[in-house]
């Protein structure tokens, strides 16, 4: 008997598939099962159009046998099996895929709809030599009387021969590798293995996947003694959840599928269950978290959803289906229109995934609307998670998902409570021109600002930013509802009437050689000093001139690398109805310094920032004291 070669560039391509295609070497069980439930499909497809042919779905089975002292693993089928010439061409010439050409001649005929052909490249058959150093296939075809058998040691070639077997279906012999220095073959002899493999890979393949397993059972006969036990047993689940009608799926159902597939002791605050047609046809089923996960905010965390082909799990991570400021959500997606390459594992990053990944991106948005509008509390818990994701998500793609998350941000608020932009504006008074907020570490402080106890006291709302993130995403945003956002604390906020701000200016005016004596002993901190009719009851506070804020300087200063040359124009605003204005006015010049010292600093501590010199700082109070 001859041995046949494999084409030249089958043979480079089977080389390269053994070593460096595919990243994990358990993978082969995968393709397997796949190839013999293909092949199982075919079968049935048959038989919906030829009445002669007898396969209910309930004798249909994909049946696996271990055999740790030969070291084979056998992967059987009773499936539509292979003549002789389909073996040559089928595994003959790597690359060529029966299952699509299957696909391809039947796409016209409405029973196609009732199978689901997975392998579409035909090469995932040679993920077996990864594991193996010789491969056998047993098979006989639906209406032939004999069997052949495909066997081959890898890229040497192959033979074809008669063989013995009585059923219709194909049976494939895995001769498992030694132990290497690097690698351990034994596991995959493992009952326990083998187990978590077809949970891992193929839980929804739609035909039963039995395995002959050994469990210890107390012995009837000797009490305390153990006995071991071998019974058939159904390894894969067969229907996924997320392909089931949701009016047929309790609640507790999805908790628990969740619980158990994502690993997390608590049920999920929004379960997202989803099937999508048109431009891409997909079944969706994502959760939001209650909690974060541990490694969340590490740089270990991996987004991305599991993506399925026909039940068959292809990635576990596939991150181009959620934009980061998604990344919480935890799912999957099973589709049957994604083009594979190569392998089941390296997938195009083709036009169907995009829309995939659009309409998820629309679907969740759509969901967290409806549930900040039906669930207040439940969304504001959510929002308590992960509310600042979605505030980076307007920050980090310079606005451009701004539209679809605007309206999903919320902030605390001068009135109390949580409070949306719309919110926020549909409240606003007629003789509003902005949407005024501020920023500081709490809320607290932030009530206590000088800029806005006075924007309250005009009876106006302001949305208190506690997160570094803040800022950044407003100045993204712009506005909203044409109308613009305002930080009470930079300069250019002033809700005085046309005669304060003349007051102002004549007093300013009138000053201007006591302002420029402050101005020149306080330097470069500042870049002006200025009297002003804004603060309240307070004497002292910093604004800020320009783009930079003072929130946005302190959060900058606080990144690696310091970003020192990003600074904020500090402008110490002095109370012209305060009493220290005509202490001020009244001073000599030693004086004049520590008033104007101890007034910076006041300011620097109320808007949050340190001082530079905190014991002069201190003598000098004492000193005045």
């Amino acid at each position: 008997m001859r041995k046949k070669q494999f084409k030249a560039e089958s043979k480079k391509l089977l080389d390269m598939m053994i070593n460096s295609i595919y990243t994990h070497k358990e993978i082969f069980l995968r393709e397997l099962i796949s190839n013999a439930s293909d092949a199982t499909d075919k079968l049935y497809f048959k038989s919906l159009t030829d009445s002669s042919i007898s396969a209910s779905k309930d004798d249909l089975k994909i049946r696996i046998e271990r055999d740790k002292e030969n070291r084979t693993i056998t992967i059987s089928d009773n499936g539509i099996g292979m003549t002789a010439e389909e073996l040559e061409s089928n595994l003959g010439t790597i690359a060529k895929s029966d299952s699509l050409n299957f696909k391809n001649e039947n796409k016209d005929d409405e029973n196609l709809e009732n199978v689901e052909v997975i392998g579409q490249f035909g090469v995932g058959f040679y993920s077996s030599f990864m594991v193996s150093d010789k491969v056998e296939v047993i098979s006989k075809a639906l209406g032939s009387d004999e069997a052949n058998i495909w066997v081959s040691e890898g890229v040497d070639g192959y033979t074809v021969q008669p063989a013995e077997k009585e059923t219709v279906g194909t049976t494939v012999i895995l001769h498992i590798k030694n132990n290497t220095e690097n690698e351990n073959f034994d596991q995959y002899l493992e009952q326990d293995r083998i187990e978590d493999l077809v949970k891992k890979y193929s839980d929804y393949i739609r035909y039963p996947i039995v395995m002959e397993m050994e469990s210890q059972v107390p012995d009837k006969d000797n009490k305390g003694e153990y006995i071991t036990e071998i019974n058939e047993e159904v390894l894969n689940s067969q229907v996924p959840i997320w392909r089931k009608n949701k009016n047929e799926i309790k609640p507790e159902e999805y908790n628990d599928f969740y619980k158990q597939k994502f690993y997390d002791y608590t049920d999920p605050t929004l379960v997202i269950h989803s099937k999508t047609e048109g431009q891409a046809t997909f079944d969706a089923l994502m959760f939001i978290p209650k909690n974060a996960p541990m490694d969340y905010y590490s740089k270990d965390f991996e987004k991305g959803l599991q993506l399925y082909s026909n039940g068959v799990l292809i990635m576990d991570k596939c991150a181009d289906l959620l934009p980061d400021y998604f990344s919480f959500v935890r799912g999957l997606v099973d589709s049957a229109d994604l083009t594979l390459n190569i392998s089941r594992e390296v997938l195009q990053h083709d036009h169907q995934l995009k829309i995939i990944a659009k309409a998820i991106d629309k679907k969740i948005k759509s969901e967290l609307a409806k549930m900040l509008r039906n669930d207040r509390e439940k969304y504001e818990e959510f929002y308590n998670t992960f509310g600042v994701q979605l505030k980076w998500g307007i920050y980090a793609d310079y606005g451009m998902n701004k539209d679809g998350l605007k309206d999903l941000i919320l902030f605390k608020s001068s009135n109390g409570g949580y409070v949306t932009l719309k919110e926020y504006r549909e409240r606003m008074a007629d003789s509003q021109n902005d949407i005024y907020y501020a920023c500081g570490d709490r809320e607290e402080k932030i009530a206590l600002l000088p800029q806005v106890e006075a924007i309250k006291e005009k009876g106006f709302e302001v949305l208190f930013c506690t997160d570094d993130v803040d800022e950044f995403a407003l100045q993204m945003l712009m506005e909203y509802d044409g109308k613009h956002f305002a930080n009470v604390q930079k300069e250019e906020v002033d809700l005085s009437t046309d005669a304060e701000k003349e007051a102002v200016k004549k007093k300013n005016e009138d000053s201007k050689e006591l302002l420029d004596k402050m101005k020149e002993i306080l330097g470069d901190e500042v870049s002006a000093v200025k009297f002003t009719n804004k603060l309240g009851n307070h004497a002292a506070a910093l604004s800020a001139e320009g783009y930079v804020s003072l929130e946005m300087a302190k959060v900058l200063s606080q990144m690696p690398g310091g970003n020192d040359g990003v600074k904020a124009q500090l402008v110490l605003e002095i109370n012209s109805a305060h009493d220290i204005a005509e202490k001020l006015a009244n001073a000599d010049e030693n004086a004049l310094e520590k008033y104007t010292k101890i007034l910076y600093n006041q300011a620097r501590l109320i808007a949050g920032l340190s001082i530079d010199n905190p014991t002069e700082f201190a003598d000098m109070i004492c000193e005045m004291m």
